[in-house]
């Protein structure tokens, strides 16, 4: 099996869920999600390219699609029909694309609730149309105020996971997402770790250190450690608009982050404009060096 790092378009195209799993694992803690921001449809960093192309083009692994609609999907920068707009994407960039989807929970909240549109809610059903629509993976997390728990998000893994077994399943919070009680080092524990992996999760997504108050690298080590016992992944995440810090904030975080043992690593939508190109680069340099950056970058997919 090629490392995820060593992959082309070709490769990925013809890998299915387990492959797809074993080649993350294969590159040894250097893959990197970026985040691409779909609140804003009406602008993006280098009109007419879309964020997701320049992303790819500064070394993303992986794109992640924040606020996509399942039931009226529209991707900034794609100019083509909504059925076809994300295999439009995929042409694009070469890369696989997944999505945030939000299980809605009965959180207490610290903040205002901030609705969500139908097609941005995890449900089977929304589940269904984005593997239609040709979304590789799914994160079940949440967008600040939307209110989404742990209880939520194990629902939704058990959900889609009965009948989507051949969906990669990434599970867990960011941040506090508006939640009183799932804050700080509470937003994950290890029995919650425990109850997403036996609902089906094949990922599990925990807040980058640094970034959280109290969360910190010794945590997260702790908490890789167990799931790594489980024999599944993590995804350490930087959600909390520290992604357009200074370029030696990032290296920071990546390199505590890399000091964990963590097997993907993403970088939040925050940034100035929704992305900030520089902060991938600076990224990849601390985890994986100029080479293998400099090797991402060119395997981007021209138009």
């Amino acid at each position: 099996m090629k490392r995820l790092l060593d992959c082309d378009t070709s490769d990925l195209r013809q890998m299915n869920k387990e492959q797809i799993l074993q080649s993350l694992q294969a590159s040894e803690g250097r893959v990197i999600v970026q985040e691409i921001s779909l609140f804003h449809t009406d602008r993006q960093l280098l009109e007419p390219i879309s964020d997701a192309e320049v992303a790819c083009a500064f070394g993303a692994d992986l794109i992640l699609l924040n606020a996509f609609d399942c039931k009226k999907p529209v991707i900034t920068g794609i100019d083509a029909p909504t059925q076809e707009v994300v295999h439009v994407l995929k042409k694009y960039i070469g890369r696989l694309v997944g999505i945030n989807l939000e299980p809605l929970g009965n959180s207490q909240m610290i903040s205002d609730f901030i609705p969500l549109s139908q097609g941005r809610i995890a449900t089977l059903d929304n589940a269904r149309k984005a593997k239609d629509l040709g979304i590789d993976y799914i994160v079940l997390t949440g967008n600040p105020g939307s209110g989404v728990d742990n209880d939520a998000i194990e629902r939704s893994i058990r959900e889609i996971h009965q009948d989507m077994e051949d969906m990669i399943i990434v599970a867990g919070k960011m941040h506090a997402a508006g939640s009183k009680t799932e804050a700080g080092e509470n937003i994950l524990t290890k029995e919650w770790v425990e109850r997403f992996i036996q609902a089906g999760a094949d990922i599990i997504l925990i807040p980058a250190p640094g970034t959280v108050p109290g969360i910190t690298q010794e945590y997260v080590h702790g908490m890789v450690t167990f799931v790594h016992e489980y024999g599944k992944m993590t995804m350490t995440a930087i959600g909390t608009s520290q992604e357009s810090a200074e370029e030696r904030t990032i290296e920071q975080i990546a390199l505590m982050c890399k000091m964990t043992g963590t097997d993907i690593h993403h970088i939040g939508d925050a940034g100035l404009g929704g992305m900030v190109p520089e902060s991938i680069m600076a990224y990849s340099k601390v985890i994986r060096g100029r080479r293998h950056t400099y090797l991402r970058m060119a395997r981007s997919v021209n138009r």
